[in-house]
């Protein structure tokens, strides 16, 4: 069985990239070459094994991350194919939690496009070695010294080519290998081993010069070799690998290679790189997490004879089976049947079943080892970011952070009969994706659900109608401002009521003040000799952070403020939770009414590509949405406009752009930040609050 890999031969890797680079187109053949699949699936015609849900296979798009397993000379490699729409930019975020190396794909025309750099930032923070392959290389356009150049200035990375491609466009046949000093050539678009062939003559001097920049680069990142290099002895080609994988792993250098997917071409030579450069479980520093008990740090190491720890990475609501839940097993052995400790939420969980994901199929396994990825069915109160541990040996892992919500719908059953299955839809939903929010509105009896874009929710409520039977009818889309204070206030909370018996005794005073945008919430406990006792301190805490659930101006929630508690007073026989809660939050409510109270708009980040002969009727369009340009690029008789524009502007901008362009522009949008809205474009929108 695979469990029986020895680690330094397991690979846990992603595919990640921008929308249409060609993922899993990718990973299909990687399922066909390593004999996973008998037959190569194509997501223009619906047949990927990894598209597997209906809105996959209808919009062409990945939408959750699919796990799958597969063998490659004696290798076991767990593999996540990742959306590239920015909408689903969540599945990335988690996936890229539990990953140990990723694999960037850059389209070889576009080169490195929005949310390549989003995901790059991502791979960044969790500290993720990745390597580049720069596919499409038979596409009219495809430049691949134009990419890595983008991904050295874009992406502020150091790009090393280890191939070079031999021709461009309908002539790209093969691919020159920089090490080996061999050139492979593919004969057909057939689904066939390359041949290998002496470096084409045309290319030897190009070939020379890329393999020099190579060994100086990896040279300079070894002293051994660099001695070796500048005393011009020729370097070995173990030790070139060698050195290579080092510096790959020490996020140094990013080996880059290329091919064509569709037609087949570069993909056996991207496997061997994934084994050559991308790490081992055994490559990675111990995970590190704190011990619930004791607020310590503590770290596991990635052995099957150390206490069980493992993160929840993932929920999916099976129609059949249930809940099941993803999982990585960073140390220990997760056992079928087993009881286990969620850390998290300090409950026992029980295993029922342990299994291994071929994107929708589960193969039942007995154990999953150390370094490993899988899934269980039976964990009832197992979340995404969650830790199941051994009981004896708690600790808690960090779990992956998650953008917040930018958009919103009113949703609501068209029969009083569908109201329960709509509750229970949405609250299944929102178990499996942290990005999707619900939220009933009091005043004025609507539930709003919110997610990261129009497509989002459009699929949200295409797999409510379809996977939970549920016909609701929904609102159009509004934007989710935010508020917050524009000037520090000092505020007192006083709660006081005297009955017949035990009365209620809070008072507080709070200081609170504006944070930088994207700061979230802060609250800081100042208090001194024990004015406010410390049990009370949650509950004052609690009482604000439900006070700026809703602000003062529109209701929505209060964004970038900094709440300490500094004075207060409290009765002996009086005071409670209750109390001191109800006291934070009206002194929270006071603040927020003296704090000078602003409204936050959402910022996008558009990238437009559009032929230059539409530039000046683009740019007029986006002016007139209050957009911001922030920079101008050509590439031959195209302009890349990249552009700041409040969201509540954006609504139905595909169609205005396709009739300035005849259809012959596209654009990408992401969540940028949030800034204070224009006051008559605040008062407009408070009006209608």
């Amino acid at each position: 069985m695979a469990t029986s890999f020895p680690l330094e031969r397991v690979r846990n890797i992603g595919f990640i990239a921008h929308i249409d680079a060609g993922k899993t187109t990718i990973t299909e053949r990687v399922l066909y070459f390593t004999g996973r699949t008998y037959k190569i699936g194509e997501v223009d015609t619906g047949t990927a094994v990894m598209d597997w849900m209906p809105q996959e296979r209808e919009r062409g798009i990945t939408i959750t991350a699919a796990a799958t397993v597969c063998f490659w000379r004696d290798y076991h490699i767990n593999i996540i194919d990742t959306p590239g729409h920015v909408d689903f930019t969540a599945e990335v975020e988690r996936s890229l939690r539990v990953l140990d190396g990723g694999v960037v794909i850059f389209d070889a025309v576009a080169g490195v496009q929005p949310q390549t750099e989003t995901v790059w930032r991502q791979a960044d923070r969790y500290r993720v070695p990745r390597i580049c392959f720069v596919n499409k290389m038979d596409r009219t356009g495809a430049d691949f010294f134009r990419t890595v150049d983008m991904i050295a200035h874009r992406l502020k990375a150091r790009p090393v080519p280890v191939q070079i491609p031999i021709g461009a466009e309908s002539a790209f046949r093969g691919m020159v290998d920089l090490i080996e000093e061999k050139a492979y050539i593919y004969e057909s678009d057939d689904p066939r081993p390359p041949v290998e062939v002496p470096i084409p003559e045309d290319l030897r001097e190009t070939a020379r010069q890329w393999r020099e920049r190579l060994i100086e680069r990896v040279a300079e990142t070894d002293d051994t070799l660099l001695a070796k290099y500048l005393e011009g002895v020729p370097l070995p080609k173990e030790e070139i690998y060698h050195a290579l994988r080092r510096a790959t792993l020490s996020y140094t250098l990013v080996p880059v290679l290329c091919g064509s997917a569709l037609r087949n071409k570069g993909i056996q030579p991207l496997l061997d790189a994934v084994l050559a450069y991308l790490p081992s479980p055994l490559d990675m520093p111990p995970v590190q997490g704190t011990d619930p008990r004791t607020g310590e740090k503590v770290e596991r190491l990635p052995q099957a004879d150390q206490p069980l720890c493992a993160l929840a990475f993932k929920v999916m609501s099976d129609p059949y089976i249930g809940r099941l839940v993803y999982f990585r097993v960073y140390s220990g052995v997760a056992k079928s049947g087993a009881v286990v400790y969620n850390a998290s939420k300090g409950l026992r969980e029980r295993f029922g079943r342990v299994v291994r994901m071929h994107a929708q199929h589960r193969e039942e396994v007995d154990t999953l080892e150390a370094g490993h990825i899988g899934a269980a069915i039976g964990l009832k109160n197992t979340f995404t970011g969650d830790t199941l541990c051994d009981e004896s040996a708690p600790i808690i892992l960090e779990p992956p952070r998650f953008p917040e919500p930018v958009l919103s719908v009113s949703v609501e059953p068209r029969t009083k009969a569908d109201q329960e299955h709509l509750d229970n839809a949405l609250r299944r939903l929102s178990e499996e994706d942290p990005t999707f929010k619900v939220r009933y509105d009091p005043e004025t009896g609507e539930t709003l659900i919110s997610g990261m874009g129009e497509l989002h929710l459009e699929v949200l409520v295409d797999r409510m109608r379809r996977e939970f039977g549920v016909q609701a009818r929904v609102g159009r889309p509004k934007v989710s401002y935010r508020e917050t204070i524009s000037q520090p206030v000092r505020v007192e909370g006083r709660f006081i009521r005297q009955t017949g018996g035990r009365g209620q005794y809070g008072h507080v005073w709070l200081e609170v003040e504006p944070l930088p945008r994207g700061s979230g919430v802060q609250f800081e406990n100042r208090i001194v000799g024990g004015v406010v006792p410390k049990e009370f301190i949650p509950a004052v805490e609690q009482g604000v952070r439900e006070a700026l659930e809703n602000g003062v101006l529109g209701g929505y929630p209060v964004v970038d403020v900094k709440v300490a508690l500094v004075d207060g007073s409290y009765h002996p026989v009086d005071s409670s939770d209750m109390a001191f809660k109800v006291a934070g939050s009206m002194a929270m409510r006071e603040a927020l009414k003296r704090g000078a109270p602003v409204l936050l708009e959402p910022i996008m980040a558009l990238e437009v590509v559009t032929p230059s002969e539409y530039l000046g009727d683009v740019l007029a369009d986006l002016n007139a949405r209050r957009a911001q340009v922030q920079s101008l690029e050509g590439q031959g008789d195209t302009q890349i406009i990249r552009a700041l524009v409040p969201l509540a502007e954006t609504f139905g901008y595909a169609t205005v752009l396709r009739s300035l362009t005849q259809g012959r522009a596209s654009y990408s949008l992401q969540f940028h930040h949030y800034q204070e809205a224009p006051d008559a474009i605040a008062q407009k929108v408070l009006v209608r609050a």
